[in-house]
């Protein structure tokens, strides 16, 4: 659906072609705002992300999950909208999910910025901007990231309507890319060096069904697998209640396919679960569990709960500290609820304050750094292949196969032997571990 723009017209020609996309939240709207930096960049504007200065365009690619991510984007606004006052920022544009979210609200209480745009709105900015909007370059995106590794977005929206999530809200029903479109995307980030393809949706799970009538998520993966210049191949977000067995055995035939799992629980306990409409049981998700690892023993596996939901007893909450204890995730992420509006939990009480849901966030991160630093200590002696990220002074920083970059553990390479090119992958003999990074020197094989 498209909103109207505040202003219908715009006078470019005393302006630089120079735009600063900045773009929050998920990884989901870095794609989007690699898509449409894409299309700007052929239009002959000067894009870049990020810009430590403004810019005299700039475009905000808002977040609307949770409290947090709201109160950031307008955080972010508002420095623009000052820096716009001072003469920095010419002209100020804001779209994404917030904007589709509250787009009544932004377009009353903040006339300064010059034009508002839905989420799937990136032909109305190009437009807005005087440009050529061409469908022909969907398929193409100026990566954010660092050129070895890239986010393939297999789908759009979410079927799923879990209480306490507005994401169905905000973008709609799930609509999967045809698996052609996918295979030509993962090629042409294949041939500019991408490495390492994550894969991203709101459920990866239930790919392919709105086309295809069942899962194609195994069948995408052994496409992408016969892209040569493809080393790893990640998958993030798979829905628990729903996750296809069959890319276990993908997983475990293929070196290429990370033996990694991003799977969001949330909590553990029934009613719980009930209440959040997750469609699932402790029982199914012990099950599951037993089952990835069974067939996948050494894969790592990441999940997420969130606290302070309402009716989390503190005894339920113990629930759930006794099985992150028991099980000893790889990774884990903690989120306090957040009443949003619109959503079937909206109409719940929030009786829980948000001091205690702070307590109790804090009190499973800390769980989750001795389970970590346990099991890291244990990788102390053993090899692992590394893909190198970044460097400092020191050392180079990378990732294992176990680790996502932006939220999982890093591994600092010491430069004292030998030179590595980033985006390089190396063996690399693991000396000390710390709670959440490992430090290790690379070895001949």
């Amino acid at each position: 659906m498209r909103f109207p723009e505040k202003k219908s017209s715009l006078d470019l020609s005393l302006i630089e072609r120079k735009i600063n996309i900045i773009s929050l939240g998920c990884s989901k709207n870095t794609v989007d705002s690699e898509q449409l930096a894409y299309q700007l960049k052929m239009n002959d504007f000067k894009v870049v992300f990020e810009s430590k200065k403004h810019l005299p365009i700039s475009i905000i690619n808002t977040c609307g999950f949770i409290q947090d991510a709201k109160e950031q984007s307008i955080e972010i606004i508002l420095d623009c909208i000052k820096a716009k006052s001072e003469g920095k920022i010419k002209v100020l544009i804001v779209f994404g999910c917030l904007y589709q979210r509250y787009k009544e609200e932004l377009a009353t209480e903040l006339p300064e910025v010059d034009a508002f745009f839905g989420v799937h709105d990136a032909d109305g900015i190009v437009n807005y901007l005087q440009a050529e909007f061409n469908s022909d370059y969907l398929k193409n995106r100026l990566l954010s990231t660092p050129s070895h590794y890239s986010y393939l977005k297999i789908s759009e929206g979410c079927n799923h309507r879990c209480s306490f999530c507005a994401i169905p809200n905000i973008r709609g029903k799930y609509v999967s890319k045809p698996l052609e479109q996918l295979i030509n995307e993962a090629e042409i980030m294949a041939q500019e060096g991408v490495k390492e393809l994550i894969l991203i949706a709101q459920d990866l799970t239930y790919y392919g069904i709105d086309l295809y009538k069942k899962s194609q998520l195994s069948k995408l993966l052994k496409s992408l697998l016969k892209i040569q210049e493809i080393d790893w191949i990640r998958l993030h977000y798979a829905y628990p209640s729903t996750f296809p067995l069959d890319i276990l055995d993908v997983m475990n035939e293929n070196e290429k396919v990370c033996k990694y799992l991003d799977l969001p629980l949330q909590h553990i306990n029934d009613d719980i679960l009930h209440s959040m409409k997750r469609n699932t049981t402790e029982k199914e998700i012990r099950s599951l569990i037993d089952t990835i690892r069974k067939k996948v023993p050494d894969a790592a596996l990441r999940t997420s709960f969130i606290v302070g939901y309402p009716g989390e007893t503190k005894k339920i909450y113990r629930q759930l500290e006794a099985f992150i204890n028991e099980i000893g995730f790889d990774r884990l992420g903690v989120f306090t609820y957040s009443h949003e509006e619109k959503t079937a939990a909206y109409l719940l009480k929030n009786t829980i304050s948000k001091r205690e849901k702070e307590s109790r966030k804090e009190n499973l991160m800390f769980l989750q750094q001795e389970i970590s630093l346990t099991k890291n200590t244990q990788k102390i002696g053993s090899i692992y292949k590394v893909l190198i990220d970044t460097e400092n002074k020191t050392h180079y920083i990378g990732r294992t196969e176990f680790d996502s970059p932006e939220v999982d553990n890093l591994v600092y390479v010491s430069k004292k032997a030998i030179k590595c090119d980033i985006g390089g992958f190396y063996s690399v003999k693991i000396t000390k571990a710390e709670a959440f990074d490992l430090y290790g020197e690379v070895v001949e094989i």
